[in-house]
């Protein structure tokens, strides 16, 4: 992809106003990309790189539309939707992670995911569905179930490649580590993390379309009610793809356009990456007002007392 320049726009700042007073601060960085890689807008710096998290899950996902997996099982959008999700353990969304492993002919117990705090099963885990689909390119290939987790596993590999491909960069240029659900996870560059979700909401792949139609026809699947990933893709139609990261990541793609948004918050912080990406979407023209509205109340307006409130814009390189 096209490296960034070294000089170094404005970081935005996310504060926490009470009574419109300042509490808190919290710093973040953000970069756009188009489809060829391309670093068309960016606020801090674009080689800042951090950990992709479950931001990657869609290009993870890969793996199982690309092997003829989805037809050999007969596994739906809806499916597909539950495998791109980091959901909430809900009985609906349990269930259809439940319903690839079933079609799959796979035990819930092949699952290495842990049980969450308070749950009974894997199943209930926010990456079940990754990792059932992953459960399910394995049986579907005859490899190993047991090692499915390990970096040097064929279906690791496979989707390794997947990702080196869209970045045309060597697989063994990736630093890799593990995500708290054991899967591997990547260190990258924000601005090769947008342009993944510019190359994602391009339209140009039909294995990433579908990916994609998964994701906006079914946005229960991706989060939950009332989650920010959610809501937004409720709110545009289909019109941006959103997935979140932890410690601060989070990915938009403005569909058909071919352009990407990565979002990090230094500290990590979940609210102020809310935040930032609402005001960047409004500052873009991603979101008319009337949705801007909508998920500043939600997301924004924090109490009856405090609200969040973002300075600093996108720059040119």
């Amino acid at each position: 992809m096209t490296m960034a320049r070294r000089t170094q726009a404005a970081e935005l700042q996310v504060r926490l106003l009470r009574e419109g007073i300042v509490e808190s601060q919290h710093h973040a960085q953000a970069v756009v990309c188009d489809n060829r890689g391309r670093i068309l807008l960016v606020a801090g710096n674009s080689e800042t790189a951090t950990f992709v998290r479950s931001a990657l899950k869609p290009f993870q996902a890969l793996a199982i539309t690309t092997t003829g997996t989805l037809d050999r099982y007969g596994l739906t959008d809806r499916d597909l939707a539950i495998i791109c999700s980091s959901h909430k353990g809900k009985i609906e969304q349990a269930r259809q992670v439940f319903n690839i492993l079933w079609r799959s002919d796979l035990d819930p117990s092949a699952l290495q995911c842990p049980i969450p705090v308070g749950k009974r099963s894997p199943l209930e885990h926010n990456c079940s569905g990754k990792h059932a689909a992953m459960l399910a390119v394995c049986q579907q290939r005859n490899w190993s179930l047991s090692g499915y987790l390990q970096r040097s596993h064929p279906v690791q590999t496979l989707i390794l490649s997947k990702i080196s491909e869209l970045l045309r960069m060597p697989a063994e240029e990736f630093i890799s580590a593990r995500d708290d659900c054991g899967a591997p996870t990547y260190f990258m560059q924000l601005g090769q993390i947008a342009s993944l979700y510019a190359r994602l909401a391009s339209g140009d792949k039909l294995d990433m379309e579908r990916i994609v139609r998964a994701m906006t026809h079914h946005p229960t699947m991706i989060a939950g009610a009332g989650e920010f990933d959610t809501e937004l893709m409720r709110l545009t139609q289909g019109e941006l793809v959103s997935k979140a990261g932890a410690e601060g990541v989070q990915c938009i793609g403005r569909v058909g356009e071919g352009m990407g948004l990565a979002i990090k918050v230094m500290d990590g912080a979940k609210r102020a990456k809310h935040a930032i990406a609402i005001h960047l979407l409004k500052q873009m023209g991603w979101i008319t007002p009337s949705v801007a509205e909508s998920l500043s109340e939600s997301f924004m307006a924090l109490s009856d007392f405090t609200r969040l409130d973002v300075v600093g814009e996108l720059s040119l390189l």
